[in-house]
C-alpha cells in the first residue's frame, strides 16, 4: 500500500488495467476494469481543484485551534463559481482567496456553512476561467478496496491513487456523526479539502481527517472523507440560505473521548453552553438525564432527540467524586462563530 505519488495520466491509466487481490492488499479482492481517460478529461479534472487561503475574523473564536490563517483546497462544482470545500478552513473568514491551477487568484466569500457534515460552500466573486467544474458522483456506488484518485491543489505533481479501505459511521470528539463516511488509504498529508474522484472523474468525497489507522483490525494510516452524498440533499439551501432550513440540533460545546465505556471529557469550548454550566475538563459524562450514555453515538443520538437547538439539556456528571445534575441550555453552533456577511 506504499505507493509514490504519480503523474495523473499515468493514475488514469492504472485505473484502467485489471487490479489483483495481490495488488489491493487485500485477499479475495475483485479485479477491476475501467477504459483509459484522455489528457482532456485529465485537465478537465485537475482544472476544477482549487488552492484556498483563508485568513480569520478579528477574535475569531475558531482561530484558538485552528490558526488565524488557514488553507487548504476546494472543488469548483458549477459554472456559478461555487466552490466545495471542508469548513473548518473557512471557518470565521474574513478574508478567503482562490487561487486556481493557472495560478489565477480571485477572492471568495464563505456562502454556506453545514456543522452536520462539515462541509462548506464558497462562491468567488468574479468568474473563474479555464475552469471546468468536476460532476458528484456517488460514494454509495464505490466498493470497498476500489481504487480512487485523491486529489490536493498542486496539480499532478500533488496527485496520487488510494483505495477504498473501509465505508462506515464516523463519530468525532466535537459533537459531530456520520452516517457513512469513507476511510482511504495510502494517506495524503495535504487532507483538507481534497478531492476523491471516482474513475470516472467524478467527485466523490472531500478529505476531512488524517487517521493513524482506518481499520481496527489493519494498523494501516489513512484519511477520512466526507461522502458528497451526505450533502447533496442541502446544497441547494446551502447556496440559497447559508445552511440547510430544518431546525438547528442542540450543541453543547463539549469535547469528549471514550474509554472503558465511559465519555471523558477533554475539551470545554470557551463562551459555550456547556462552559456557561459548569463543567469542566475531566469531568466524566455519566448519562443525559437518567439515561446512561457510554460512548458518541450513544451521547448524540439522545441529545439530538431532545429537540432542537435552545433545548435545555439535563446531564449528569462525575465532577471529582461527586455525581452532579447540570442542565445546560444548548444553542445553535452556527451562533457561537462570527459569520462575515456574504455579498
Amino acid at each position: 500500500m506504499n505507493m509514490p505519488r504519480l503523474a495523473v495520466p499515468l493514475l488514469f491509466l492504472l485505473l484502467s488495467l485489471p487490479l489483483s487481490a495481490q495488488d489491493l492488499g487485500q485477499p479475495g479482492s475483485k479485479s477491476l476494469q475501467q477504459s483509459p481517460r484522455s489528457e482532456g478529461d485529465t485537465q478537465a479534472t485537475l482544472s476544477a481543484v482549487v488552492h484556498i487561503r483563508m485568513k480569520a475574523l478579528p477574535g475569531a473564536r475558531s482561530a484558538e485551534t485552528l490558526g488565524a490563517q488557514r488553507e487548504g483546497t476546494g472543488v469548483v462544482i458549477d459554472e456559478q463559481g461555487h466552490i466545495l470545500t471542508i469548513g473548518y478552513v473557512v471557518n470565521e473568514a474574513e478574508s478567503i482567496e482562490i487561487t486556481t491551477h493557472e495560478s489565477k487568484t480571485v477572492p471568495a466569500t464563505l456562502v454556506g456553512y453545514d456543522h452536520a457534515t462539515g462541509l462548506s460552500v464558497l462562491r468567488t466573486i468574479a468568474p473563474l476561467e479555464g475552469v471546468m467544474p468536476m460532476q458528484f458522483g456517488s460514494a454509495d456506488a464505490l466498493a470497498v478496496h476500489e481504487p480512487v484518485m485523491v486529489l490536493p491543489h498542486g496539480g499532478r505533481a500533488a496527485a496520487s491513487i488510494g483505495y477504498v479501505m473501509s465505508k462506515r459511521k464516523f463519530t468525532a470528539s466535537w459533537e459531530y456523526l456520520l452516517e457513512s463516511a469513507l476511510f482511504i488509504s495510502p494517506p495524503t498529508m495535504q487532507w483538507a479539502g481534497a478531492a476523491l474522484v471516482n474513475r470516472e472523474g467524478k467527485l466523490v468525497g472531500v478529505g476531512s481527517l488524517l487517521l493513524r489507522a482506518v481499520e481496527a483490525s489493519q494498523p494501516v494510516p489513512g484519511n477520512m472523507f466526507v461522502p458528497v452524498d451526505a450533502l447533496k440533499p442541502v446544497l441547494k439551501d446551502l447556496i440559497t440560505n447559508g445552511r440547510r432550513t430544518e431546525p438547528a440540533r442542540p450543541w453543547l460545546g463539549l469535547g469528549t473521548e471514550e474509554l472503558q465505556g465511559r465519555l471523558f471529557v477533554t475539551n470545554v469550548t470557551r463562551g459555550g453552553p456547556a462552559e456557561k454550566a459548569g463543567i469542566q475538563r475531566g469531568d466524566i459524562l455519566v448519562g443525559i438525564g437518567r439515561d446512561s450514555v457510554r460512548n458518541h453515538e450513544d451521547f448524540y443520538r439522545r441529545l439530538w432527540s431532545l429537540g432542537a437547538a435552545g433545548t435545555d439539556i439535563p446531564l449528569r456528571l462525575l465532577q471529582g467524586t461527586e455525581i452532579k445534575d447540570f442542565t445546560v441550555r444548548s444553542m445553535d453552533r452556527n451562533q457561537h462563530f462570527q459569520r462575515k456577511p456574504a455579498f
